[in-house]
């Protein structure tokens, strides 16, 4: 059975924004995934390879053994140091992956009529790749303002804490949005159009922004923690039973192999549901774009009028 299309490109109440985000997962889950795994198979060994450091760093400090070949404290804080490298630097290269991912992805759906393809999604891509690298070295010079301003802010009570999340769902709302103008067929003009027209969008509809930021960060934080449940029952099942047996945590090679996978899926969940929250953007693009200028309204009416 074919699914059905959703059309984005609508003027929405923010209800049937927050309804539509969930449509297009319910009708277009399957497919999202099947593109995301493929585009994030190497993140996904990359987090396997952290996580085996970190815990093996972390268990071979705990226990003192020094196992793995492990003779000296030096050995397990190497472990700690790489694994936490790794992780760092999967994390940023996996942000950029699933921001351009998620943004291709939506507006090729949208281009397309909800026929998403590999091919398009990735040549999407790389005729964006400058475009990408330097709104993220944008992004970067300004997420260094932001935690210097966080900084200072915080030592004003509540009103500091009201102003850092404030400028954090702004700052999420304008670069999200900023990407899915970039990918967007009709933009010529390259990351400074994207990132002022995102701007535009942002400070027109500012608080509808805040609180969609707000709300979808809420729903996406709950898919997270199901997620979540998952390596946690695998590690509860696993320590009540190890309990039971009189198991050295520390010294269990079956227990490094536990924990370094629950913690990877873990870790794999939370980026997920970053990819998550950029569609919601898309969606949010959409129509933000439609009201401001009714481009697809028009086109139905002109339609109308020829077949009349």
């Amino acid at each position: 059975m074919n699914k059905p299309y959703l059309e984005l490109r609508t003027r929405n109440s923010f209800g049937d924004i927050i309804n539509l985000y969930f449509q297009f997962l319910k009708y277009n889950f399957k497919n999202f995934v099947n593109l995301y795994l493929k585009y994030n198979a190497i993140s996904i060994i990359f987090t396997l390879i952290a996580s085996y450091l970190l815990v093996t760093g972390f268990m071979g400090l705990a226990s003192r053994d020094f196992r793995f070949g492990m003779s000296s404290n030096i050995d397990s804080n190497a472990y700690l140091i790489s694994g936490v490298i790794v992780l760092v630097l999967m994390v940023l290269i996996t942000s950029l992956i699933n921001y351009s991912f998620s943004s291709a992805f939506i507006t090729e759906y949208v281009e397309n009529k909800g026929e998403v393809l590999s091919k398009p999604v990735w040549n999407k891509i790389k005729k964006n790749i400058g475009n990408i690298i330097l709104l993220i070295l944008i992004g970067f010079v300004t997420y260094l303002v932001y935690l210097i301003i966080s900084i200072v802010v915080s030592f004003i009570p509540l009103i500091g804490l009201i102003v850092q999340y404030g400028l954090n769902f702004t700052l999420t709302a304008l670069f999200g949005l900023s990407f899915i103008s970039m990918f967007k067929a009709t933009n010529r003009e390259g990351a400074g159009a994207a990132i002022g027209e995102a701007w535009d969008f942002t400070l027109s509809n500012f608080w509808n922004v805040i609180l969609y930021g707000l709300v979808i960060g809420i729903l996406n934080l709950m898919i997270t923690a199901l997620m979540s449940t998952i390596p946690g029952f695998i590690i509860g099942i696993y320590l009540f039973f190890s309990i039971d047996a009189d198991i050295d945590f520390a010294t269990s090679n079956f227990a490094s192999v536990i924990f370094t996978i629950s913690f990877a899926m873990f870790i794999l969940s939370f980026i997920f549901t970053q990819a998550l929250s950029q569609i919601s953007y898309g969606i949010l693009y959409y129509n933000l774009y439609e009201q401001k200028h009714n481009t697809y309204l028009k086109g139905k009416i002109e339609q109308i009028g020829i077949n009349d």
